[in-house]
């Protein structure tokens, strides 16, 4: 790992806000550059690379320094990709059922109202001592 990663993490987990802070800073383009390439739309890796930011100083402790902490801080950032794009999806699964369940509501809603004038059309060419009849059923 490159001495300088190594120092600054060692310093952010120990409570350095200002090695936190290079280090965020030092590594802020490659997060952004791997969101954008992965999700395709800028705004949406910016926003992204500003949830790795703000989750790293919580997530850094996990780092074991087996591997590259820029290794290590890639996978972050395509998990964290990955669950936007999985959260996306059921996001846009979820919101075409409801789009699904409305359809069937106003389907339905337009039968009974069919129905309904049926019926009022159907009293309406009875006589008047008929149709209390029918009403009092």
């Amino acid at each position: 790992m490159d001495t300088e990663d190594a120092r600054l993490v060692a310093d952010a987990v120990a409570g350095d806000r200002a090695a936190f802070a290079a280090l965020v800073t030092r590594h802020y383009d490659r997060i952004f550059r791997v969101a954008w390439r992965i999700l395709g739309n800028r705004a949406e890796a910016e926003d992204l690379a500003q949830d790795v930011c703000a989750t790293l100083g919580r997530r850094i402790r996990s780092f074991r320094g087996e591997a590259a902490f820029t290794t290590w801080l890639h996978r972050l950032v395509v998990n964290a990709a990955r669950d936007r794009l999985r959260r996306e999806a059921a996001r846009g699964r979820a919101a075409m059922g409801w789009g699904d369940a409305e359809g069937l509501r106003r389907r339905d809603a337009a039968e009974r109202e069919g129905e309904v004038a049926w019926l009022r059309e159907t009293l309406a060419t009875l006589s008047p001592e008929l149709r209390e009849t029918v009403a009092m059923e």
